[in-house]
């Protein structure tokens, strides 16, 4: 898979793809979480992070994804990738199967695929200022954009220690969990992610777009 990072173009052979569920630094938070999941009916997580792996196949930089029908949502992750030796960071959407994951979790994450930043950048750039990185994801809804979420990696586990807990390693990329939904977990048509860098004055974003295949049996 291609990526850019600095201008320069880099050529990625990811093998494993690992999304880590349940990273919220606040216990709180992640109870919160867990709890406006419930309201759509999945049951709470045997345990606190997880780390769920999908097929490196659902990784995609298309500007639009398909899905089969209308309960699925996106969430807005910052995205760690490792090529020999070297970890680079960037933005993903964990799209996911909701009503398949009221019956399992696992299953509704190898459900959709998962929309990727073309841009990079390395860790070691941002590894001093990790918890000043800002995320936001907005929707349309009613022909309006909408903020659906929003916050800064200090509210998501550090990423060194998802890392280190995970497996994570050469030729791996994993999504690394997200922020609460602010209005509840809903369906969107159209998406716009961002992940920022205060520090340095940058900006990765991430746009795509649902088309919904009707289910038939």
């Amino acid at each position: 898979m291609q990526f850019t990072e600095s201008g320069q173009t880099l050529e990625l052979n990811i093998q494993h793809v690992y999304v880590a569920g349940w990273t919220g630094r606040n216990k709180e938070a992640v109870e919160h979480h867990i709890q406006e999941l419930a309201v759509i009916g999945i049951a709470p997580p045997s345990t606190v992070p997880l780390y769920y792996r999908v097929s490196n196949g659902l990784l995609t930089q298309s500007q639009q994804v398909e899905v089969l029908g209308e309960g699925t949502s996106g969430e807005v992750e910052p995205l760690l990738l490792q090529q020999d030796g070297q970890v680079w960071i960037g933005l993903a959407s964990d799209h996911t199967d909701r009503e398949l994951e009221a019956h399992s979790v696992a299953a509704s994450k190898q459900a959709c695929a998962k929309p990727v930043s073309p841009e990079l950048w390395t860790y070691a750039s941002v590894e001093d200022h990790l918890d000043a990185l800002t995320l936001r994801c907005t929707i349309k809804e009613n022909g309006e954009w909408v903020v659906y979420q929003e916050g800064t990696l200090a509210n998501i586990a550090p990423l060194a220690t998802l890392m280190s807990a995970s497996g994570f390693a050469n030729n791996a990329a994993m999504l690394c969990g997200t922020l609460a939904a602010i209005g509840g977990v809903r369906p969107a048509q159209e998406y716009k992610m961002e992940l920022t860098d205060p520090v340095l004055n940058r900006t990765i974003q991430l746009k795509y777009t649902v088309a919904t295949l009707s289910i038939v049996s």
